[in-house]
């Protein structure tokens, strides 16, 4: 595997590592790290190292030799339902290679506990660039619509390119991770599954409150374009700073979808509910276009949703060309127009 990570090649650093093959659908070799070096860089897992929580465990800052940063997310696998997603994200992430999939760099174990090794995203989430102390101030108009294309083309290296097709299944904010330089890649692939599982339909009803596609919460019907739909979702909280489901009073919550989708698509309304932070700093055009985008990928009728290659071709257009869109910026003054294809 020669892939580049921070400036280091990952065959030599996977080389200091004994290599296990691990059950994998195209055999794999993943290396294996021995937990004691895992506990050393973590200063024995030490709360000042925590980057986030999840389900099932904590995500660490990790200081390996050659002072090489990692992150480490612990599992405990006690109970049945942790150990299948270790196995199955460990699995799935050995056979992704893609600039906007987190890459995997090994794994360990000790106990009932499962280490999975990755790439350190220095930014962290975006969930906690969006909602977390600084609110969003990092993230300009520009940097917000550069994320979002980063995540489309994630998405859709797993839907048209992984053979088997992938479906992420928890696409969110928290998911979705930001590197030095704001260059955004999917993580967590535990409850991922592949396209065509002969178990798809039979799922334990699995994703997070407000990203979940209406079909999939009623009818346990899973498709890529429930992971359009999260993406949709995803796009509302970049455009409004606002959280996908917000509590109103304490038995009540109101999901970003249905207070946002009467003022998407009122042009007057709109620019009022858009996140103070970036009112400055966008076209309107712009604005208008990336709501229509949203409203179409958040609709309840999944057949109504585009495909993601169809978000990703509206929005490169919007995304200036050194943050890797076709949009050529003036020097000073508002973006250069620019226009999404037609039939979208």
């Amino acid at each position: 595997m020669k892939s580049y990570f921070n400036g280091v090649v990952l065959s030599s650093f996977l080389g200091k590592f004994t290599s296990v093959r691990m059950v994998s659908k195209k055999g794999s070799a993943i290396s294996f790290i021995e937990y004691k070096l895992l506990e050393k860089a973590t200063d024995s897992f030490h709360e000042s190292n925590i980057l986030g929580e999840g389900g099932f465990g904590c995500v660490y800052k990790a200081k390996l030799d050659d002072n090489l940063h990692v992150a480490v997310k612990k599992l405990d696998c006690a109970t049945q339902d942790a150990g299948r997603e270790f196995e199955n994200e460990v699995d799935l992430l050995s056979n992704i290679h893609h600039p906007n999939v987190v890459c995997l760099l090994g794994y360990s174990a000790h106990d009932d506990t499962r280490f999975i090794v990755y790439e350190l995203m220095e930014n962290r989430s975006l969930d906690i660039q969006l909602h977390g102390p600084s609110h969003g101030s990092a993230l300009t108009w520009h940097m917000r619509m550069k994320i979002a294309l980063d995540t489309a083309r994630g998405l859709e290296y797993l839907h048209e390119h992984c053979n088997p097709a992938v479906i992420h299944r928890d696409l969110k904010s928290s998911n979705i991770l930001l590197d030095s330089k704001f260059n955004a890649k999917l993580s967590d692939f535990g409850l991922a599954i592949t396209d065509g599982s002969q178990n798809k339909n039979n799922l334990k009803l699995s994703g997070t409150l407000g990203y979940v596609a209406p079909e999939y919460l009623l009818d346990g019907k899973l498709t890529d374009k429930s992971d359009v739909y999260a993406f949709g979702v995803v796009l509302l909280e970049l455009l409004l700073g606002r959280r996908p489901v917000e509590k109103l009073a304490p038995a009540q919550c109101q999901s970003i979808v249905t207070w946002a989708m009467p003022q998407l698509t009122d042009r007057s309304k709109l620019p009022n509910i858009v996140d103070p932070v970036i009112k400055s700093t966008m076209d309107l055009k712009h604005l208008y276009q990336v709501a229509a985008v949203a409203v179409l990928c958040v609709q309840p009728e999944p057949s109504y949703r585009p495909l993601i290659t169809d978000v990703l071709h509206s929005l490169i257009p919007l995304v200036p060309v050194e943050l890797g869109g076709t949009l050529r910026v003036a020097p000073s003054g508002p973006p250069a127009d620019s226009t999404i294809p037609s039939g979208h």
